[in-house]
C-alpha cells in the first residue's frame, strides 16, 4: 500500500473518510454545496505490513462551512477499521467521512484534524478521487481571467556551473535504529533493556496503597514480541496492590494523549473492582485515573469520586467488553485533557461504553461528568490491584505513549 506524506487536497477526503469509523452514529451537520478556494488536506500517514493510522487536518479554504463531508475511492482492498474526531463508512471502495456534531464549524482559513486506522491486504496505491461536500478538493482556487505575461527567451546562453570535482559529503546512518511500531512517542519500551528479573531502568516498582502479596518481575517466557514482558502476579485483597511505573518524562505530551499498551491475563475479570492501568491527575489533586474491570467487563473509574464509564447498570456495561484471557490484546486509549474527553480501542475497535464524549449520556457517560472534568495526567502505571475478590496475573508489552494515535 503506498500512503503518501504529500498533502494534496485529494488525501483530504480520504482522511476524513478513515477517521469517521470510531464514531459512528454520531448527528452530524450539512455543508455548504460547493467547496471554495483553497480547500485543502494534510493528510500525514505512518504505516506498516497490513495496516496503517494517518493524523489528518481538512482547511476548507476561504469559505467558511458548517459542515463537511469527504470521500475518496481505493484502487485495492484497502479497509477502514476505525478512527477519531469523525464518523466514516465505507461502501465497496468508497469512503465516506463525516464531521461529528463537535467539529463541523470551520471558519474561513481555519482548519479542524481527525485521525483513522485501516488495513490492507493487496494495496492498489494512493486513493484518488478525493472531494469535500461533492467537489473536488485539490488546494487550488480558480484559474486565471487573463493569460500570465510572457517572458522572451533568453537570446544568450545562461552561465553554467562546472560539476564538483568531489564527491558531496555523507551523513553516517544513526548507530541506533528508531523503534519499531511507536510511530514517534516519547515513551516507547518492549522491556529490552530490562537486565535483571526485577523492572529498572526506565521502570520502578511501586506500592500505591501498602504491599502485600503482589508481585513485579520481568519474564523471558511470555512476551509479546522480544525476549522480555514485566509480568505482575495480582492477589487479591486491598492490600496487594503492585504497580511498575515509568521514570520517563511525559510532561512534553501535552493535553492530549494516546497509549498503546499490550496485555495479556489468565483469569476472567471478576464482578469486584480491579485496575490494572493508573495515571495520576494532578487537576484531581493527583488521585489516579484507572482503567480496570468491574461486573465482567472492561471499565474506567476516578479514584477521588469513585465515579465509573461505564455506568454500572446492566445497559452500561453491555456496552463495554471483557479484556480477553490466555492471549495477547492491544488495548489503546487516548485523553483529551482540555476537552475533558476519553476513548478507548481494543484490538483496534473501538468500546463505545469506555467513551466519555463531553456530552453526558445516560448508562455511559452520565456519571462521569456529574463535575467539570478537565484531567492533568502525569506518569503511567501497569500493574494491579483489587478492591475485593480477585486475583490474576498479567504480561505487559510493548508500551507506547505519545501526541498522536500510534496504532496496534
Amino acid at each position: 500500500m503506498t500512503i503518501l506524506r504529500a498533502r494534496p487536497a485529494s488525501l483530504v477526503a480520504a482522511v476524513a473518510a478513515l477517521a469517521a469509523v470510531t464514531a459512528a452514529g454520531t448527528a452530524l451537520l450539512t455543508g455548504p454545496a460547493a467547496a471554495a478556494p483553497g480547500c485543502r488536506v494534510d493528510y500525514t500517514p505512518d504505516q506498516w505490513p497490513g495496516g496503517f493510522t494517518a493524523n489528518i487536518k481538512v482547511s476548507p479554504g476561504d469559505t467558511a462551512v458548517s459542515g463537511w463531508t469527504v470521500t475518496w475511492t481505493y484502487a485495492g482492498d484497502e479497509r477502514v477499521t476505525n478512527g477519531w474526531n469523525a464518523t466514516v463508512s465505507q461502501s465497496g471502495s468508497t469512503v465516506t467521512a463525516r464531521n461529528m456534531s463537535y467539529n463541523g464549524s470551520i471558519p474561513a482559513g481555519g482548519s479542524t484534524e481527525f485521525g483513522v486506522q485501516g488495513t490492507f491486504g493487496t494495496a492498489g496505491g494512493a486513493p484518488t478521487g478525493f472531494s469535500l461536500n461533492g467537489v473536488p478538493c485539490d488546494g487550488t482556487g480558480p484559474g486565471p481571467t487573463t493569460p500570465p505575461p510572457t517572458t522572451a527567451p533568453a537570446t544568450t546562453a545562461p552561465p553554467t556551473t562546472p560539476p564538483p570535482t568531489t564527491a558531496p559529503p555523507t551523513t553516517p546512518p544513526p548507530t541506533t535504529p528508531p523503534p519499531s511500531g511507536c510511530a514517534g512517542a516519547v515513551l516507547c519500551d518492549g522491556f529490552e533493556n530490562q537486565t535483571g528479573s526485577t523492572p529498572s531502568g526506565d521502570w520502578s516498582v511501586v506500592s500505591p496503597d501498602c504491599s502485600g502479596a503482589g508481585t513485579a518481575t520481568i519474564d523471558t517466557s511470555t512476551t509479546h514480541s522480544g525476549s522480555r514482558a514485566v509480568r505482575i502476579n495480582g492477589a487479591a485483597g486491598y492490600c496487594n496492590h503492585v504497580f511498575v511505573r515509568t521514570t520517563k518524562n511525559l510532561g512534553n505530551l501535552g493535553s492530549v494523549r494516546y497509549a498503546r499498551i499490550w496485555v495479556r491475563h489468565t483469569t476472567a475479570q471478576p464482578t469486584d473492582h480491579t485496575t490494572m492501568i493508573t495515571m495520576s491527575d494532578a487537576a484531581d489533586g493527583n488521585r489516579d485515573l484507572r482503567l480496570g474491570g468491574q461486573n465482567g467487563a472492561l471499565q474506567w473509574n476516578r479514584a477521588s469520586d469513585d465515579a465509573t464509564l461505564p455506568e454500572q447498570s446492566p445497559a452500561g456495561v453491555a456496552q463495554s467488553v471483557p479484556l480477553p484471557t490466555n492471549r495477547w490484546a492491544c488495548l489503546e486509549f487516548m485523553v483529551d485533557g482540555s476537552a475533558g474527553q476519553l476513548r478507548t480501542w481494543l484490538d483496534g475497535v473501538a468500546v463505545a461504553g469506555l467513551t466519555a464524549d463531553g456530552v453526558p449520556t445516560h448508562d455511559i457517560d452520565g456519571q462521569w461528568y456529574n463535575r467539570t472534568w478537565r484531567p492533568q495526567l502525569t506518569d503511567l502505571k501497569l500493574g494491579w490491584e483489587s478492591y475485593g475478590g480477585g486475583a490474576d496475573t498479567l504480561w505487559y508489552d510493548d508500551v507506547a505513549m505519545g501526541s498522536t494515535r500510534i496504532g496496534c
